[in-house]
């Protein structure tokens, strides 16, 4: 890499006593890279893609405020590593969606793209070959086509945003985005949701702070000037205008979960209190089970019976599921078809009736606020007027 501070000169800078002056710190290789746009036209986003994409932006921020009283489940994988696995998880949850979409609204997780407390593997875009390859310019165009078929399928897609360039290159095809516990207080991560095109949860820290994910919230609603790379890769600055359907997402964290009902009460009020309006979303993984993948089912089961009698605080849930229950590591050979590879997942069957009882208890509180008539007990000319649901969606 060539930059202000090794150019050729600099080879012939001493220091007073005469020796030569050595570099310190770290240093730094470039390597092309396709531009965004470069990706895009290779893999480019199609009608039937960019309708799932679009309907179900548009459908969460309905969910998000109320006008729709179904829940937000965003379930999958911690990270996608394989791509058959992948689409094998993809279609049974496209097919369980559709049979659950009057109480649900199923979003895919495919996270590419992994934050590390310490080292680790990074995530589909970083390491593709799980082999140390680093070869992000694969990375890219593998999590694209990825996302482009799952999306293609009708199911849409959820990731993490971690390294701010990432977005330009898949943002066309995801329908919810995420800010991670470890970036919730990076300014720069708060400059790239305010202008997202979807909506945004943000997650509170890794020390528990809900205080800091409102903060995010507050700082991403208003528009933003930054430096960034255009969609040819220049260098260039970037202008938002601001993301309002930003949102807290309840994780747990290092002084335990977050996910009862004073907790989620907490939330609203911290958000309400600055002006914004009261989303919240519970994942039932990290901190909220002490990342122990058995323990999602207590957190999901204690929201379903709360929403069952009637909680309307909580708006969605975000589930780490996988077609194998629990983790290998990532440089294990063979390989398990469909177990991830960094945080232990729920199993398919696990998942298909965590997701039967969300759905009932969705179904249950719809009931319990907006009953439906006997048609024995109404007038046969006045059922056609019926009971009108308390939230029609369109």
């Amino acid at each position: 890499m060539t930059t202000p501070t090794d150019t050729p000169s600099t080879a012939r800078i001493r220091h007073r006593d005469g020796r030569r002056v050595r570099p310190t710190g770290g240093q730094t290789r470039v390597l092309p890279a396709p531009s965004p746009a470069q990706l895009c036209e290779q893999l480019p986003l199609t009608y039937h893609a960019a309708h799932t994409v679009m309907t179900a932006r548009h459908d969460i921020v309905r969910v998000l405020d109320g006008r729709d009283d179904r829940l937000l489940a965003i379930v999958g994988p911690c990270s996608v590593h394989d791509r058959t696995a992948a689409l094998d998880y993809a279609s049974r949850l496209r097919d369980a969606a559709a049979g659950l979409a009057d109480d649900l609204l199923v979003v895919m997780r495919v996270y590419v793209e992994k934050p590390r407390s310490c080292l680790g593997w990074p995530g589909l875009v970083g390491d593709p070959g799980l082999d140390g390859g680093a070869d992000l310019g694969r990375g890219l165009a593998e999590a694209r086509s990825l996302m482009l078929d799952i999306a293609e399928s009708g199911l849409p897609v959820a990731c993490e945003w971690v390294n701010p360039a990432t977005p330009a290159y898949l943002s066309d095809v995801v329908a919810w985005g995420s800010v991670g516990a470890r970036t919730a207080a990076s300014q720069v991560h708060r400059d790239l949701a305010s202008g997202l095109p979807m909506p945004v949860g943000v997650k509170n820290g890794t020390d528990g702070s809900v205080q800091v994910a409102v903060d995010a919230v507050r700082a991403a609603a208003a528009p933003h000037t930054f430096l960034g790379a255009s969609g040819a890769g220049a260098v260039s600055v970037l202008r938002t205008s601001g993301n309002p359907d930003c949102h807290v997402v309840l994780r747990g964290g290092a002084d335990g979960p977050n996910y009862g009902a004073a907790h989620v009460r907490r939330a609203a009020e911290l958000l309400s209190g600055a002006g914004l309006p009261a989303r919240v979303l519970v994942d039932a993984s990290h901190g909220n089970s002490g990342k122990q993948h058995e323990r999602q089912r207590v957190v999901a089961d204690d929201l379903a019976v709360r929403v069952a009698d009637g909680d309307t605080t909580v708006r969605g849930v975000l589930l780490e599921s996988f077609l194998v229950p629990g983790r290998q590591d990532p440089g294990s050979r063979p390989l398990v078809h469909g177990q991830s590879v960094t945080d232990a997942c729920v199993g398919w069957s696990g998942t298909a009736q965590l997701l039967r009882e969300l759905a009932g208890a969705a179904r249950a509180r719809r009931h319990a606020r907006c009953p439906r008539p006997r048609l024995d007990a109404v007038d046969p000319d006045s059922v056609a007027l019926g009971a009108v649901p308390l939230m029609e969606r369109t």
